[in-house]
Parts: structure tokens; C-alpha cells; sequence
């Protein structure tokens, strides 16, 4: 392996030496969100709601609206990591290293750089290697996570429904293509890694680790689409580390109950009783979850990356 690749932390063991090599102190750092449900905000109320129902992180975003979606204002992001203890992530767009620089500066924990929000640069991702803050990446396919990984990435979420929806099977669809392509590399001989390195588009040395590992070389959450319980348990169950879980959540009566409801069904996913229990009396928390074509907003498409 390259001395400045990704680090293997998981189950004790070390590919690359966390002394030498500071990317390995961002995976790990990654690693303590792992288990846990991560909520998207707008507002200090909010954060402090997500907080209190156990998400282990939070994400600041800008509030849905007309137009290009931004980095949120830093002074709504400082104000928020002032009123909560736990992590907070910040997005920044595609591309956009000055945004990064700005997010880095104010100090959050995360940066997310969001395919969601509106391109920056259409070809070019931010180099991650140039930030001390751990990076959080999407993707839709192992080549696309693994190329993230190389940039710098130390945490990967498996993007689904981009619009808002509450639809969770883009988010199913992509997370199993991406537990598939590993299953089908585990069982590759050493000649072959080479081969589906190159018809994937991902650096081989990271490839050859991921097959190694059986899994991907640092923490991958799933987003999209998760609004309750059983959806959040679902993606545990495929083999992702924590979720996402979308500003809409907040849309509806009693957003601390959902939030908790995630929370205790991520920690408890193999658990049908405990999963049960956190599904009861839901149904008019998800009232403001519905389809509303009037709130779809344009997103990038699946050829960007």
C-alpha cells in the first residue's frame, strides 16, 4: 500500500502509520460517528431538538428556498456549535475550496461537500488532503466512493432521493450496488483486482485495500429518503455504519419523537421488538413528509462524478 493512502483502522489493525500520516487521523477521528444518526438543521432550535433525541452529529444547512443553494451563513453555523456539545458538520459546495476554507476557519468539526447544494466546479473536487477537518463525500457506486476516498475523504455517504421526497428506494438501490461491487471484489484474485480497478475508475491501491477489509476503507453512512424508523434500520441491516436524516424531518409535529424514534432504531436495528416500539404512534409525525412537487428543487445529475 502507498504510504499516503487510506488508513485500515477497523478490528485493530493499520495499513498506513497514523504518526506519519495525518489522513488517518481524519478516518478515525470519522469513526466516532459510526452507530449513530447525523441531522440536518437550519436553525439553532432545531439542533438543539436533534440533540437532545441522541443524533451524534449535526449538519448545518441554508433553509430550502428559490435559487443556488449555498454554504449556510457562518454566523447561523458558529451560533449553533456555541448551543450544542455534540459534533457539527457544515456543507460546502462541489468544488468549492474557498467555502471549505471558510467552514474550517469557523471550526466546524465536518465538512460535507455536498453534491445537493449547487455546483461550484463541474469538474473538479476540492482537495481534501489540504484541510485539517475530516471531509464527508457522496456517492452512488463503489469507483465513485473510492475516488472520493483518494481526494481525501474520510467518510462516505451513499447518496439517494436528492428532491426531497421521503422516497427511500434510490437510496436502497445505490447502497446495495455499492455492497455488491464488494462482495463480487472479495472474491476476486489478485489479477482481477486490477482489472475492476480500471472498469471502475478507482485508484487500484485503495481498491486492493477495500477488498482486503471486505468493506469500505472508512466510515459510510447512508442518506436520502430516511424518515422513519424501519427505513433507518433497513440501512443498517444493508451494511451501512449511521444515516442521514433530512431538515424535512423538523416539518412535523413533534420533531423530537421522530428524531429519537431514528436514533433508537439505528442503535437497535437486528431488535423487531425495539424497532416496533420506536414505528408506534408515528403516523402524525410524518404528516409533512408527503410528495409536494411544489418543494423539488434542481440537483446535479448522475454523470457529475
Amino acid at each position: 500500500m502507498e504510504e499516503d493512502g487510506t488508513v485500515t483502522v477497523y478490528s485493530g489493525s493499520a495499513i498506513t502509520d497514523t504518526k506519519k500520516n495525518p489522513f488517518s487521523l481524519k478516518v478515525g477521528i470519522a469513526q466516532m460517528l459510526r452507530g449513530g444518526a447525523i441531522a440536518e438543521v437550519t436553525n439553532v432550535n432545531q439542533a438543539k431538538i436533534a440533540e437532545s433525541a441522541g443524533a451524534c452529529c449535526i449538519v448545518v444547512s441554508e433553509p430550502k428556498g428559490p435559487g443556488i443553494s449555498r454554504m449556510a451563513d457562518p454566523s447561523i453555523i458558529k451560533e449553533i456549535k456555541q448551543s450544542v456539545t455534540v459534533p457539527v458538520m457544515a456543507k460546502a459546495r462541489v468544488g468549492h475550496f474557498v467555502e471549505a476554507q471558510i467552514l474550517e476557519a469557523i471550526g466546524v468539526d465536518y465538512i460535507d461537500e455536498s453534491e445537493i447544494l449547487a455546483l461550484a466546479d463541474e469538474d473538479h473536487f476540492v482537495n481534501k488532503h489540504n484541510f485539517r477537518a475530516p471531509f464527508v463525500c457522496g456517492c452512488r457506486d463503489l469507483g465513485e466512493a473510492l475516488r472520493r476516498v483518494r481526494e481525501g475523504a474520510a467518510m462516505v455517504r451513499t447518496q439517494g432521493d436528492l428532491l426531497g421526497r421521503g422516497d427511500i428506494v434510490d437510496t436502497v438501490r445505490n447502497v446495495r450496488k455499492v455492497m455488491g461491487d464488494i462482495r463480487v471484489l472479495s472474491n476476486m484474485d489478485d489479477d482481477e483486482v486490477f482489472t475492476f480497478s480500471k472498469k471502475i475508475a478507482a485508484p487500484y491501491d485503495i481498491v486492493a485495500q477495500t477488498k482486503q477489509m471486505g468493506r469500505l476503507p472508512v466510515v459510510h453512512f447512508a442518506a436520502g429518503g430516511i424518515v422513519t424508523p424501519a427505513d433507518a434500520a433497513l440501512m443498517m441491516q444493508l451494511g451501512c455504519d449511521g444515516v442521514f436524516i433530512g431538515s424535512d424531518i423538523f416539518n412535523c409535529s413533534d420533531p423530537y419523537k421522530k428524531v429519537r424514534a431514528i436514533v433508537q432504531a439505528v442503535r437497535n436495528y437486528n431488535d423487531p421488538h425495539i424497532l416496533a416500539a420506536a414505528s408506534s404512534g408515528l403516523d402524525e409525525a410524518m404528516g409533512g413528509l408527503n410528495l409536494n412537487e411544489n418543494r423539488v428543487e434542481r440537483f446535479v445529475s448522475a454523470d457529475t462524478y
